[in-house]
């Protein structure tokens, strides 16, 4: 049998983009499969990332999609559907009648709900593993990534104060 610390072993020399690019998936796996529980399963693409950043933050999607690092044009189709499926509503801005605003619908927040419970089920799994300071540390070399990737500065990410 093998155990949790020989399997980090066998990956420790690794290349780290072998590593982010073999796990890439793994919270939106997760994310899906809570969100089928409840019979939300036509989600588009990149669609269960605007839904859990809106409704983990209340993040306003010209944020999400700057932080994403994509244009708008790049999010519209899924946009669109998140629309057209009931996960979204299109609204005008009090303040500026001109502006169309997007806010979730209570099948937007319960598509939501599931994918932030599937992602602090994911964290809680990797701190036991790994213990909070390993976990911390984690997300400083990935925030160190995304300052090398060029985006620091850019956009804080969705949820943060």
């Amino acid at each position: 049998m093998t155990t949790v610390r020989d399997d980090r072993i066998r990956y420790e020399g690794a290349p780290l983009s072998a590593l982010l690019y073999a796990t890439r998936g793994t919270y939106t796996a997760a994310v899906r499969r809570a969100q089928a529980k409840l019979g939300l399963v036509d989600v588009p693409a990149s669609g269960e990332f605007i839904l859990n950043a809106m409704e983990w933050s209340g993040t306003p999607l010209e944020s999400i999609v700057k932080f994403m690092g994509v244009s708008k044009q790049a999010v519209s189709q899924s946009v669109e559907m998140l629309v057209e499926r009931g996960y979204l509503e299109r609204g005008r801005d009090p303040s500026d009648r001109r502006r169309v605003t997007l806010s979730l619908t209570e099948r937007g927040h319960a598509a939501g709900r599931a994918g932030k419970a599937a992602i602090e089920q994911i964290d809680r799994a990797l701190q036991a593993r790994v213990g909070r300071a390993a976990l911390g540390h984690a997300r400083s070399v990935l925030a160190a990534l995304l300052e090398i990737k060029g985006k620091a500065g850019a956009s804080d990410p969705p949820g943060k104060a």
